[in-house]
């Protein structure tokens, strides 16, 4: 764990550059995170993920909708509830955010032989293997 810690130092600054960049609060990233995961959420179910009550939520959604990363849409089964989704800017951003230090992850395993390159590759499919049984077990799909 501690070399693996080491490493996510060592990309901490490709990372943060997008989302310094962005100009996000914790909160507002949290809901671009969420809608990233989950897809278009309506608006209750999104304010209790978020822990925020529907009032709070909205003038988080309004300033999110001024900078064009998320869409607010009637549901089309009930046009009470507002559905909250990711703009294709939205979804750029996460993606960035995400994604960033890959170009450095790259160079890294251009040094690597094609020997080594195998191991890593092993060690990887092992370790999604367990986070998907992980992930499986807490969705209680065992």
């Amino acid at each position: 764990m501690g070399a693996h810690i080491r490493m996510q130092h060592l990309f901490a600054d490709d990372r943060s550059d997008p989302l310094f960049s962005s100009h996000l609060t914790m909160s507002q990233l949290k809901i671009l995170l969420l809608l990233s995961r989950h897809g278009t959420l309506a608006g209750g179910e999104l304010a209790r993920l978020v822990g925020v009550g529907a009032a709070a939520l909205s003038g988080m959604i309004d300033r999110l909708v001024v900078q064009e990363l998320v869409t607010r849409t009637e549901d089309v089964h009930d046009r009470r509830i507002r559905r909250i989704g990711l703009t294709k800017a939205g979804t750029e951003l996460i993606d960035g955010i995400i994604t960033a230090g890959v170009a450095k992850q790259r160079d890294l395993l251009s040094r690597l032989s094609a020997e080594e390159l195998a191991v890593v590759s092993q060690a990887t499919r092992l370790l999604l293997r367990e986070a998907a049984a992980i992930r499986d077990e807490a969705s209680g799909q065992v």
